[in-house]
């Protein structure tokens, strides 16, 4: 079953889909413990309250805040007491702040700029979404790595709800820097360049909270230039939109460099393993970089 072929997943590395461009546009992450399974709908189709839940998305969503469904990876005992976090990944601002809860209603008393005031801690976190009632491949590719980094990083990596791009998984996001990576099939390489303040380019999809124009033109600018450290590649401007080629200007160690970036629309296709219908992915495919 792991390898018919018809999983989203296999299916969209046989078709060379492109990843850049993909990562989601909230740029703060409020985490909620939830054990046990999930429903397609995460944290709302869980045990958790769901009136709770939803108000929670709502609320915080407003506010461009996402909310995650985390658990432990593995099998392990579920307290009365669990684990909330809140991560700020705006450039400057990197930082997560950790509390933890017994009733649900507890979290709607969280208030993300009082929190954002909070976020210190710097040190690298890994969601890895293992959401398999959305999406099988979340499950069949992400737990694995989730489980890999646990045992490498204790209490610093969790199985995650739906993070987008379910073809592309395992998907990985790393916080509070806000990069989210995809086809993660190496934990530790991943783990070490992320300890040591690097990214991996080739497996980035983009930083969370950029334009996805702006997200493709700073991990091109990262692979053209050999800049591997977090944060070395900011965005200044994006000029035009889409249909038109987008021209996003970067600030780079010595001065600053233009990335001219296109979206590419592929052909329909089943995107992921609940669609019944084809879909027309979108990427965004850099053209050319120079220096300014």
């Amino acid at each position: 079953m792991l390898d018919r072929p018809n999983r989203c997943v296999l299916a969209a590395a046989a078709r060379s889909d492109e990843m850049l461009g993909t990562a989601f546009p909230a740029n703060r992450i409020l985490l909620v413990e939830q054990p046990g399974g999930w429903g397609v709908e995460g944290l709302a189709g869980s045990r958790f309250d769901s009136r709770v839940a939803r108000s929670l998305i709502g609320t915080l969503g407003e506010q461009g805040v996402r909310v995650l469904a985390i658990r432990r990876p593995g099998r392990y005992q579920a307290s009365a007491e669990r684990t909330w976090g809140f991560a700020d990944c705006r450039p400057g601002r990197q930082g997560a702040v950790w509390g933890t809860y017994r009733a649900a209603e507890e979290l709607l008393g969280l208030d993300p700029v009082a929190l954002a005031e909070q976020a210190k801690d710097t040190r690298p976190v890994y969601a890895v979404c293992a959401h398999g009632t959305r999406d099988m491949c979340c499950a069949i590719e992400g737990r694995p790595i989730a489980t890999a980094l646990a045992q490498r990083h204790p209490g610093r990596a969790w199985e995650c709800s739906h993070v987008g791009g379910d073809r592309f998984a395992a998907n990985v996001l790393v916080l509070p820097t806000g990069q989210l990576y995809g086809r993660i099939s190496d934990p530790v390489a991943l783990a070490s360049a992320t300890e040591a303040g690097q990214v991996l380019p080739d497996r980035l999809r983009g930083q969370i909270g950029l334009p996805p124009a702006a997200q493709a033109a700073v991990v091109h600018a990262q692979r053209e230039l050999g800049l591997a450290a977090v944060g070395v590649v900011r965005l200044l401007q994006v000029q035009g939109s889409p249909p038109d080629v987008q021209l996003v200007r970067l600030a780079v160690p010595g001065g600053s460099c233009t990335v001219a970036v296109q979206r590419v629309t592929g052909a329909p296709a089943i995107l992921t393993c609940r669609d019944t219908k084809t879909k027309v992915p979108i990427s965004y495919r850099p053209l050319w970089l120079r220096a300014d």
